[in-house]
C-alpha cells in the first residue's frame, strides 16, 4: 500500500513538474537566454552550416523564415569579426523570437548567459544529461510532499474556529480554498499532457 501511494505521488510530481517546465511562462523559460538550448543550437548550426539543427526549435510554418535568416547570417558573418558578431546576434534573436511565438509567449529579447533559469529546469536538464531521472524524481517527490503537508497543516490549524468568530472563519475558508486548489492542480496535471513547443494536433514532420 505504501509503495502504491509513493508511486502515485511520484507520478503526480513528475507530471506537475512537466507542466511547470513546458507551459509558456516568463518565469520558467530558459529558451531565451544566451546559454539556453535554442541559442546553443543556433551556434552549432552556424558553425556547421546545417540549418536543420535549429529547425527543430520552430514550427513547420516558420521554416522558410528561419532558413532565409540563416542564409543571410552565413553571408554577413564572413565579412569580418565584428560583422560576424552582429550577424550571429541577429540570427539568435530571430530564432528565439519565432520559437517563443510558436509557444504563444511574448518575445522580450535574448537574455545574457549569466541569467539563472529556475531550479526545476536545471534539474530536468541535468537528468537528461545524466540519462537518469532518479535524482529528479526524488527531489520532486520531496518538494510536492512538503507543499501538500504545508497547505494541509494550515487548514487544520484554522479549522476549529468558534462559530461566532467570523474573521477566524474567513481565515479557515481562505486556507481551505488554497489547499483545495493546490491539490486540484496536482490532479488536473495528471489528466492531460503538457503543451510546450508543439501544440496538440500539430504534425511533427522530419526536417
Amino acid at each position: 500500500m505504501k509503495t502504491h501511494k509513493f508511486n502515485c505521488l511520484v507520478f503526480v510530481s513528475i507530471t506537475l513538474f512537466g507542466l511547470m517546465i513546458l507551459l509558456p511562462s516568463e518565469a520558467t523559460s530558459h529558451c531565451d537566454t544566451m546559454n539556453g538550448p535554442v541559442v546553443k543550437a543556433a551556434v552549432n548550426a552556424l558553425e556547421s552550416g546545417n540549418v536543420n539543427l535549429v529547425l527543430v526549435w520552430v514550427q513547420k510554418k516558420d521554416e522558410a523564415q528561419i532558413k532565409e535568416a540563416f542564409q543571410k547570417t552565413l553571408i554577413v558573418r564572413k565579412l569580418n569579426p565584428d560583422a560576424q558578431k552582429l550577424a550571429d546576434m541577429y540570427f539568435f534573436e530571430t530564432l528565439v523570437r519565432i520559437h517563443r511565438a510558436g509557444e504563444g509567449v511574448a518575445y522580450t529579447g535574448v537574455k545574457p548567459a549569466e541569467s539563472e533559469p529556475e531550479l526545476g529546469i536545471v534539474a530536468a536538464d541535468n537528468a537528461i544529461e545524466k540519462g537518469s531521472a532518479d535524482e529528479l524524481m526524488k527531489n520532486l517527490t520531496e518538494t510536492i510532499h512538503h507543499g501538500v503537508q504545508k497547505q494541509f497543516s494550515r487548514v487544520l490549524a484554522t479549522k476549529n474556529y468558534r462559530p461566532d468568530d467570523v474573521e477566524a472563519g474567513r481565515e479557515y475558508v481562505k486556507t481551505y480554498v488554497m489547499f483545495i486548489h493546490y491539490v486540484e492542480q496536482l490532479y488536473q496535471s495528471t489528466l492531460s499532457p503538457a503543451e510546450g513547443h508543439y501544440h496538440e494536433g500539430e504534425t511533427h514532420d522530419d526536417h
